[in-house]
Parts: structure tokens; C-alpha cells; sequence
């Protein structure tokens, strides 16, 4: 399937915000657009912008392709609630962001490329779909065998200094982690317009 491989700071300064599950480093060096012009001063943008801004933020920091973010938000709205809440939740429940959120991997892609090659169980079952959605209960461990390959024993010695939101538990030891809750709005761990990206799709579905 494809999927962006550009530049990912370049990514993060023309969206003007940090996306961690894209890009490891914790500031932008340069916080302005790329480009000839980008350190000017912009007039004000359209509201048709506003919305196209933080639907790419959401769409970029997931890893998650246009027709398949249109299908989460899709079900976001037919589900009963706040239709931004639904929409975070499930994101937040892909299985590639929870083994990132866990501390198994820096980046949400270098996750995605641990589950494809099957290092990451789910209930003991080998999943290797990082759109699997993880329900609360279930536990995401790694594989017996992957234990022993040097990345996989570097990724569980940084998880020890990671912050981890509190719809997940962590356990570096057994290499397994759970989650305890559904995640929330507020776990996303940079701030978003869930409403704008709502309302980017209102018309399309």
C-alpha cells in the first residue's frame, strides 16, 4: 500500500505543528513554511484551509491514506456521540499507533513496520494488520522470538523514559502492554480541530 515517504519535517513546518507519531525531533528549527516565501507574513486564510490544515495534521500523523481517512471519519458519524470524539478514538485504537504509544517503536511507521513483519501479538495472536483496532482488555505483546533481535531490545530500553497515555499500561520486562480504557480526545498528543475536520468531509458523505 502506499504511503508517504517525503520529507517529514517538511510535512510538519507547512502544517505548523510538530507531529510525533511523523517525525522524532521535539521542535521545528526553522517554524515556518517551507519554500522561497515561506517566511513571510501570509494574509488571512479561508475557512476551506483552515479545515484542509487540520484534516492533514490527523491524516499525516496517523500514516493513513485519503480514502481511508474518509472511511473513519465516515463511521465516526454514524456512531452515536460527538462525531471529533469517535473519529480520535479510533485512530488512537489502530494497532500501529498503540504498539508506538507503548514505546516499541519511535515513530508511528517504524510501528507499522513491526507489526507488518509480524513481531507484535495481540491476545497471544499474531496480528500483522496495523489497522487492527485494539479494544480495551486486550494486551499487545511482542513475539517470543522477536525478543532476542537487537532493535526490538533497544526499543524496550528507550520505552522506559516514554511517557505513555493512561489508557494503556506498559510492562518493559515482559514486553507487553494493555489497554486499560478507549482512548480519548484529549489523549491525542498534539492539538487539533477535530470539528474543522468534520466539517472538511460534511459535504463528501
Amino acid at each position: 500500500m502506499a504511503r508517504y515517504r517525503g520529507p517529514r519535517i517538511k510535512v510538519c513546518r507547512a502544517l505548523g505543528v510538530v507531529l510525533p507519531g511523523l517525525t522524532t525531533a521535539a521542535t521545528l528549527d526553522r517554524p515556518y513554511p517551507p519554500g522561497q516565501h515561506g517566511m513571510r507574513r501570509r494574509g488571512k486564510t479561508s475557512d476551506y484551509r483552515d479545515r484542509l490544515m487540520e484534516k492533514q495534521k490527523l491524516r499525516m500523523h496517523f500514516g493513513v491514506l485519503e480514502r481511508q481517512f474518509k472511511r473513519y471519519v465516515a463511521e465516526a458519524s454514524r456512531r452515536k456521540g460527538p462525531s471529533g470524539r469517535n473519529l480520535l478514538t479510533d485512530l488512537e485504537s489502530r494497532l500501529d499507533n498503540v504498539v508506538w504509544r507503548l514505546g516499541l517503536a519511535a515513530t508511528i511507521p517504524a510501528a507499522r513496520q513491526l507489526v507488518v513483519h509480524r513481531h507484535i501479538l495481540v491476545d497471544g495472536q499474531r496480528v500483522d494488520r496495523p489497522s487492527f483496532s485494539v479494544k480495551p482488555g486486550q494486551v499487545v505483546s511482542v513475539r517470543e522470538k522477536s525478543l532476542s533481535k537487537p532493535f526490538i531490545q533497544l526499543a524496550l530500553e528507550a520505552s522506559t523514559a516514554r511517557v505513555r497515555p493512561d489508557y494503556l499500561e506498559f510492562d518493559p520486562a515482559k514486553a507487553t502492554g494493555k489497554m486499560i480504557s478507549a482512548p480519548e480526545a484529549e489523549d491525542l498528543p498534539f492539538e487539533v480541530n477535530t470539528q474543522a475536520v468534520i466539517e472538511f468531509y460534511s459535504q463528501q458523505l
